[in-house]
């Protein structure tokens, strides 16, 4: 165990964090794919015991993780499990221990991390072909000082509270999300789409990954809210403020609520919640500032070299990982031996099929499914076509 120490960002006062997460398996499925991860980074205890339910800040920060897994109920539980074990142990080893304090080396540790957990899911796939296409979607929040900075692949979300309002602070990398930006659909129309189960990246399907980074500036008394999409479908963005500010300061019990109202309303998919938040001298009053919803994080690292991932540069595998190949040890040699690194690759859908059903493997590669609005508009268009035709047809018959 490492001293817990104030945090020298914030001097001025100690910055405190409470913390509690769940999950539950849903109405409908069979098996829980999600995982989830809180830890004190500065003790590097991860138990959620009341240590780390109720702690300082240390001069490590603390990190929160939500895993969304899919590609069948072993192979989804396998993905998440891995995402989760692999960002711990690279953030312990590329940040924790490192001697290094500054904001910035923080903010690309939990990048490198998600790459790093991308890379160990696809290498895994590869070495386990009754496996392949399995991934899981990834939400990684890390606080340190009086900045929040947050890690997505996938769609599993990201809220802040302030003063009893909510806010999205993620953007869901999905094909309703793309549709929305395009003024293709509207909110409400995606919201009853029933191709709203397509999400454009996850970890592990390819061998690269785009990690979106953002940052919030935390003040006193906000909450964090990270959740799958178990959670965030089944109700809007005001119900969360509502269960978690009603609830206040019994986090347990917001998760709890958060979880029965996601139940009540079908449940058709696992739930995972993470409720966190923070108060201390360290963090400045809100003063009626407006939360601001997706913040792209720039800091200086276009100025600094990419931190690249490749198969060696991994960690042992993981606890996960022994377990599910019966104690053999998983290759160190990547298969493809391309570094996971950001940016030049496109979207590849990945379908999550009825609320019923186990989420389906993502698109193989090599089958280069991709999905664009351009590409949307012609089928519409095309079907629609057909359709006037089988009308114009049927009516002079």
């Amino acid at each position: 165990m490492l001293p817990v120490t104030e945090n020298p960002l914030h001097s001025g006062g100690l910055v405190r964090v409470h913390v509690f997460g769940k999950t539950d398996v849903g109405r409908t499925r069979e098996h829980n794919e999600d995982a989830f991860l809180v830890a004190d980074l500065t003790t590097m205890d991860s138990s959620l015991g009341p240590q780390v339910q109720d702690h300082p800040l240390g001069d490590r920060g603390t990190l929160f993780m939500v895993a969304d897994g899919m590609g069948g109920a072993a192979a989804g539980e396998i993905a998440s499990a891995i995402a989760t074990e692999v960002v711990l142990s690279e953030l312990d080893s590329k940040w924790c221990r490192s001697g290094i304090s500054d904001p910035e080396t923080f903010a690309v540790a939990i990048k490198a991390a998600t790459e790093a957990a991308n890379s160990r899911i696809h290498r895994y796939a590869a070495e386990h072909p009754e496996n392949r296409g399995m991934g899981t979607t990834a939400t990684i929040a890390g606080m340190l000082g009086d900045t929040l900075y947050l890690a997505q692949v996938g769609d599993s979300r990201g809220y802040f509270i302030r003063d009893g309002v909510a806010q999205q602070i993620t953007k869901d990398q999905s094909l309703m999300q793309k549709l929305i930006e395009a003024g293709e659909l509207t909110p409400e129309e995606a919201e009853v789409s029933d191709r709203r189960n397509i999400i454009l990246q996850a970890l592990g399907p390819e061998s690269t990954v785009r990690v979106d980074l953002t940052h919030q500036q935390v003040r006193r008394g906000d909450i964090l809210v990270l959740c799958s999409d178990g959670l965030s479908g089944q109700m809007h963005t005001p119900d969360i403020a509502r269960i978690v500010t009603a609830r206040l300061p019994d986090l347990e019990g917001a998760c709890t609520d958060l979880i029965a109202l996601a139940n009540e309303n079908g449940g058709p998919d696992n739930i995972t919640v993470i409720v966190a938040q923070f108060d201390g001298e360290g963090l400045s009053h809100s003063d009626g500032i407006a939360l601001v919803g997706h913040r792209v994080y720039t800091g200086e690292m276009d100025a600094r070299p990419t931190i690249r991932v490749s198969a060696s540069d991994l960690p042992p595998e993981t606890d996960e990982e022994r377990r599910a190949s019966g104690g053999a040890a998983v290759s160190s040699t990547s298969p493809s031996g391309v570094p996971a690194t950001t940016g030049g690759r496109p979207d590849i859908p990945i379908t999550r099929e009825g609320a019923s059903q186990p989420r389906p493997a993502a698109t193989p590669a090599g089958q280069e499914a991709r999905v664009s609005v351009g590409v949307l508009r012609l089928l519409f268009g095309v079907i629609a076509a057909a359709v006037v035709l089988w009308i114009f047809f049927r009516n002079r018959g």
